[in-house]
């Protein structure tokens, strides 16, 4: 069998990462009329991860959010299945890890962020036992639910770590869809449910923050603010939960851990050139409203990875690529960026079985709902039922073929 020629090694543009930036942007570049694309990507699974949060909670199948990458991967986009471990704004190059070097007219950055299990001493080795869990892993996703179906007395912790993490909301989330379910099972009252958020308020949006104290008093649960859990022993089932205002550490046994694992920039990109200097977990700089870098406007840069003062969601991502595409097509005839992010996040935030509340806000914490004729403040039914059916089908029918 004759091997398959080797792919060029320039492209008028390159894309790194093929989870839901880099697939969105190639889409609406290729309808746009850009011929020369290719996209680095080593994995070839696709996945929906905001469904995760109802798979944990008993409410969705994990192959629900499954899709294989050459499914995803708009026609007419050459894709390389390789790592990046490299890049050289200056040469514009990006290198692979396989040695091979890429050079590009214009580069779009949309690798995602990394999860950081040993960023928690002790939470790696327990994840999958011993009642430890975490949303945040396809393969754990399931569990989370076991456990919690499983759960009849006890203590249950649900943490979310310091730092930026995808979905903010999610560590949240499974915390109210566990409690709904033990209520209705008529256990609640015989587990402590302890809500770990590192931050002074449960929301950053007023209005929201008012909804989810409500919600958590509503169901008993103990929510820790300005707080986060910084060590796990899971053979004896005891978690450190340290209060950053205090200082001070409780040593707390649980019977359910659901962990939420620091989170930070791929290696190769915190170390190198890109990285903002102003970001503690090497995110890349970007400018807030262009997306372009500050230094290299031939870099363009989105989603998880982007060091920008907003909520790292696929609704913002949704928001950012029409800008970056608008920017680069502006770019390679010529002409400055016009195009203008304003910050725009969506953060659908389950709160029982069947309801939920849909916080969307800008740079500025203002809301800005989509739906203005409907109150998305306070918990709605219809508003779950998107959440569940309606935003996958956007996101697979649409955002991912560049039509939204």
């Amino acid at each position: 069998m004759t091997p398959a020629p080797a792919a060029p090694s320039r492209h008028q543009v390159l894309i790194v990462g093929g989870g839901s930036a880099g697939i969105t942007v190639a889409a609406r570049l290729r309808r746009a009329g850009v011929r020369d694309i290719a996209l680095l990507e080593p994995s070839e699974t696709h996945w929906y991860q905001p469904l995760w949060t109802l798979v944990g909670g008993g409410q969705a199948p994990l192959r629900a959010s499954l899709r294989t990458e050459a499914d995803v991967m708009p026609p007419g986009v050459r894709w390389l299945r390789e790592r990046a471990t490299a890049v050289d704004p200056a040469a514009r190059t990006v290198t692979t890890a396989s040695g091979r070097v890429f050079t590009y007219g214009q580069l779009v950055l949309a690798p995602g962020l990394e999860l950081d299990w040993d960023g928690v001493p002790g939470l790696a080795p327990a994840l999958g036992h011993d009642g430890v869990t975490s949303n945040y892993r396809p393969d754990l996703a399931p569990l989370t639910w076991e456990f919690i179906r499983r759960m009849r007395r006890g203590t249950a912790v649900f943490t979310m770590p310091s730092g930026p993490v995808k979905c903010g909301g999610a560590p949240q989330k499974i915390a109210y869809l566990a409690a709904d379910h033990w209520r209705k099972r008529g256990v609640l009252k015989s587990i402590r449910t302890i809500l770990v958020l590192p931050e002074p308020a449960m929301f950053k949006v007023p209005v929201f923050d008012r909804a989810l104290r409500e919600t958590a008093r509503r169901y008993g649960i103990e929510v820790r603010l300005n707080s986060e859990m910084t060590a796990v022993d899971g053979p004896a089932r005891k978690a450190v939960l340290t209060d950053h205002t205090t200082g001070t550490a409780e040593t707390v046994r649980y019977d359910l851990l659901h962990a939420v694992p620091p989170q930070r920039a791929p290696r190769w990109l915190a170390d190198g050139p890109l990285a903002d200097p102003q970001s503690p977990y090497g995110y890349v700089a970007a400018d807030r409203e262009t997306l372009q870098h500050p230094d290299f406007p031939d870099v363009f840069v989105l989603g998880d990875v982007a060091n920008l003062p907003t909520s790292k969601t696929g609704a913002a991502i949704r928001k950012q690529a029409p800008v970056v595409v608008s920017n680069l097509l502006a770019g390679l005839r010529g002409r400055p960026a016009s195009a203008r992010y304003d910050g725009y996040t969506s953060c659908p935030l389950v709160t029982a079985r069947h309801k939920m509340l849909l916080a969307e806000f800008d740079y500025d914490l203002r809301p800005t709902p989509s739906l203005p004729f409907i109150d998305t403040t306070r918990e709605r039914t219809d508003m779950w039922f998107l959440k569940r059916y309606g935003l996958p089908q956007l996101y697979f029918r649409a955002m991912l073929k560049g039509l939204a």
